[in-house]
């Protein structure tokens, strides 16, 4: 997602146009890795950029009660359809995360931040209310495609203000205790939009308790 006036717009267009969700209806594999942990316990996550809601949806059919938030409006109602079509309930707020907070003293066991590809000052943004939203002990969980990625056609952006790389991680969450810290190739199957070989970073971090 993006941090322009018309990013809802376009990825409105997007979902519109698309014959098929674009990232699949899978959970990322990260995410996945990262609740299989033996020390990961949340119980209320928030998903920011959740798109058409297949990161959300499959955590709320873990039994978590989960938040996402997304600034498409098509992709929310497909979200939607998708949490009926999975016999679960996932709050779902359509905004703009340059803009959006949450409510004074809400917080999360875990906020994810899967594929937000937007520029730097929404990335740091997301990072932000990301980190204030977390209970002690709670994790933050970002994967995005690396500014190694850049130069790679036909999937991800190529603008590197798109991209991400470890230290803006580090020294955006710099108050929690990172666990992960990772950046290399991965082979992406998620979708049409998500499907190849792939750079990008993977990043846990921790609220002290």
């Amino acid at each position: 997602m993006t941090d322009e006036t018309s990013s809802a717009e376009r990825w409105d267009e997007r979902y519109r146009a698309a014959t098929e969700p674009p990232f699949g209806e899978a959970p990322n594999e990260y995410l996945r890795m990262v609740c299989a942990r033996s020390d990961f316990a949340a119980r209320r996550v928030l998903s920011l950029a959740d798109g058409d809601g297949r990161n959300g949806a499959w955590l709320a059919a873990q039994g978590l009660a989960v938040t996402a938030v997304d600034c498409s409006a098509v992709a929310t109602e497909r979200a939607e359809d998708l949490d009926r079509r999975r016999g679960v309930a996932v709050t779902r707020i359509v905004a703009d995360l340059a803009e959006w907070s949450p409510a004074p003293g809400e917080a999360w066991d875990a906020v994810f931040v899967i594929y937000l590809q937007g520029t730097q000052a929404l990335r740091l943004r997301a990072l932000e209310i990301a980190a204030a939203a977390l209970a002690p002990g709670g994790w933050l969980l970002v994967e995005g495609f690396s500014k190694a990625q850049g130069p790679r056609p036909g999937i991800g952006p190529d603008d590197p203000d798109r991209l991400y790389d470890l230290e803006e991680l580090r020294a955006a969450t710099s108050g929690l205790q990172v666990i992960e810290a990772l950046a290399g190739q991965v082979r992406l199957d998620e979708g049409p939009r998500h499907r190849g070989e792939a750079e990008v970073v993977r990043f846990a971090a921790r609220r002290p308790a």
